[in-house]
C-alpha cells in the first residue's frame, strides 16, 4: 500500500519544460481548429491503483454488468451494413448482437438469441432476407417481427406479440454503428460530450477500412486499451521513434466523463534528445517509418516537420478530392492525435490517413483480451465508398510482424513491441508485492480519468 503524499501546486503542475504541443500550433501558416487549441491540464490526483482491478474475476464480473451492458460501443463500421438484409454479429464477453439492415434502411439490433430454445441466430456476418433460426427454424423478418415456425399448432401460447425480438438501442457516428444495451441509456450524442464536436471537422464518416488487424492479447483488456493512451512508455519501448517524435511534451486532456485526448507531435526531435539528432535524422527516421528507401535532403532553413507535411498533403488531397493546400495545418496532416471514447474505442483525428484503436475482454477470460487495429483512409465526398479490407485475425501467439503486409513493417514492428510488453504486465502484476500500480501526474491522467469512470459506472 503506498503512503499518502502532499503535493505543492508546483508538482502538480510540473510539466516538461521544452516547447509545449501548444508552442508548435503558433508556428502554423493557416487558422489552427479550435479543437487543438483546447488544452485542459486536468489533475485527477496522485493515488495509487489497485492490481486487482486487472486481475480479479469479481472485478471483471462487475465490469461486465455494470459497464459493457451500460454504456455506447462501437461494434462494427456502417460499411458491414450497407444494403437491405446485411448483418453482423458483436460479441462482447457472454452478449452477443445481430446488427442489421431493415428493408426501409432502418439500423436495427437485437440480442442474437432465438427465444424458442436460445441458440445463437447468426454468426459472424452476411446477407440475409430474413432471420431463422437454424436449429428449429423458428423465423422472424428483419424488423424483428416473428414470422412463423414448424408445426405451430404446438405452440397456441405463442404470438407475435410475445414473440417479437428483443432489440438494443443502435445510433451512428464517424461511418461506426453503436449499440447500447441499457433501455435507459442517454442519446449517443449526449453520451460523446464533446467528441462530435471535436472530430466531425476530420469526417470519419467519409472514410473506410483499408487495413484491419484483430489480435489476441494475453492481458486484461484495461491494460491493453491503456498503453495506447499514453506516450510515455514510448522512450523505453519505442526508442527508433525518438528522433521524429516529442513524446516527452505530448499533450494530454479530458473532458467529462467520457471523453479524453493526447497530442505526440510528429517532425520534431524528442525534447530531451535534441542534442542527439538533427533536424536531417528526423526526417530520415520519419521515412524509414512509413518504410520508404527514399532519403530526401531538406531544404536550408526547412524544418522537418514542414518538409513531412509537405509530403503528405499530395495523398490527403488526392483521398478527400479536396485540396488542402493552405487549409490544413502541418498537425493534421502528420501528428498523433489520439482521442479516446469510454470505454473502449480511440479514433485518431487528422485531415490523412488515421488508426482507431478498439479493446475488448476476449470472452470470459480476465487475463486477456481482443485490440482491434483498424486503419481508416479517406474517400472522395459525393463517391460510394469503397468496401471494407478483410479482417486479418492474429492470436496471442502470434506477433504483429505477422501482418507486417496489412499494417506496414514500421507500424507492425511499433505494435510488436507494446505485444512484448502487455502479456509480461499482466504477470508481473499478478507477482506483484505492493498490490499497486503508479501513476504519473500528468503523463498518466488519461488512464486515472479512465479509472475514475468505471468507478461511477460501478456505483450506480
Amino acid at each position: 500500500m503506498s503512503t499518502k503524499v502532499t503535493l505543492t501546486d508546483e508538482q502538480i503542475a510540473a510539466r516538461d519544460p521544452s516547447d509545449s504541443f501548444q508552442d508548435l500550433l503558433k508556428i502554423e501558416t493557416v487558422e489552427v481548429p479550435a479543437a487543438l487549441l483546447e488544452s485542459t491540464d486536468t489533475y485527477l490526483g496522485s493515488e495509487d491503483i489497485a492490481i486487482s482491478r486487472y486481475i480479479s474475476q469479481d472485478f471483471f464480473d462487475l465490469e461486465v454488468e455494470k459497464v459493457w451492458r451500460k454504456t455506447w460501443q462501437a461494434a462494427c463500421r456502417v460499411n458491414r451494413l450497407r444494403e437491405a438484409g446485411d448483418y453482423f454479429v458483436y460479441d462482447i464477453v457472454d452478449d452477443s448482437i445481430l446488427l442489421t439492415r431493415t428493408e426501409s434502411g432502418e439500423l436495427k439490433g437485437y440480442h442474437n438469441s432465438c427465444l424458442h430454445r436460445g441458440r445463437a441466430l447468426k454468426r459472424g456476418s452476411g446477407n440475409s432476407d430474413k432471420i431463422r433460426c437454424p436449429y428449429h427454424a423458428w423465423s422472424w423478418d428483419l424488423d424483428g417481427e416473428f414470422k412463423g415456425a414448424p408445426c405451430e399448432w404446438d405452440f397456441p401460447h405463442v404470438n407475435k406479440e410475445n414473440t417479437k425480438l428483443p432489440e438494443v438501442k443502435v445510433e451512428t457516428w464517424g461511418g461506426w454503428v453503436f449499440i447500447n444495451m441499457d433501455e435507459n441509456a442517454p442519446s449517443l450524442k449526449d453520451y460523446m460530450e464533446v467528441l462530435p464536436q471535436h472530430m466531425d471537422q476530420w469526417k470519419h464518416e467519409q472514410r473506410f477500412v483499408a487495413a484491419h488487424v484483430e489480435k489476441v492479447i494475453a492481458c486484461n483488456w484495461k491494460a491493453g486499451l491503456e498503453a495506447f493512451i499514453e506516450s510515455y512508455h514510448a522512450l523505453a519501448t519505442h526508442p527508433q521513434i525518438l528522433p521524429y517524435q516529442g513524446i516527452d511534451n505530448s499533450q494530454y486532456d479530458v473532458w467529462g466523463d467520457h471523453v479524453s485526448r493526447s497530442i505526440s507531435a510528429y517532425g520534431v526531435v524528442n525534447p530531451s534528445h535534441n542534442d542527439q539528432f538533427s533536424e536531417q535524422d528526423c526526417l530520415d527516421g520519419m521515412m524509414a517509418m512509413i518504410g520508404s528507401e527514399e532519403r530526401p535532403q531538406l531544404a536550408p532553413g526547412q524544418t522537418a516537420r514542414e518538409a513531412y507535411a509537405l509530403m503528405n498533403l499530395p495523398a490527403a488531397n488526392e483521398a478527400a478530392g479536396e485540396d488542402f493546400t493552405d487549409r490544413t495545418t502541418m498537425s493534421e496532416l502528420m501528428d498523433s492525435t489520439l482521442y479516446s471514447l469510454f470505454p473502449n474505442l480511440a479514433p485518431w483525428a487528422g485531415n490523412g490517413t488515421v488508426i482507431t484503436y478498439r479493446h475488448r475482454p476476449n470472452g470470459n477470460d480476465v487475463d486477456s483480451c481482443i485490440m482491434d487495429v483498424f486503419i481508416l483512409a479517406r474517400f472522395p465526398e459525393g463517391t460510394e465508398s469503397p468496401p471494407d479490407a478483410a479482417t486479418f485475425r492474429l492470436e496471442s501467439d502470434q506477433p504483429f510482424t505477422e501482418a507486417a503486409e496489412v499494417l506496414g513493417a514500421g507500424l507492425a514492428n511499433v505494435f510488436n513491441q507494446d505485444g512484448a510488453n502487455l502479456p509480461q504486465v499482466q504477470r508481473g502484476m499478478k507477482s506483484s508485492k505492493k498490490g499497486m500500480v503508479t501513476l504519473g501526474n500528468y503523463q498518466e491522467v488519461r488512464i486515472r480519468h479512465f479509472h475514475q469512470t468505471i468507478d461511477k459506472y460501478l456505483a450506480k
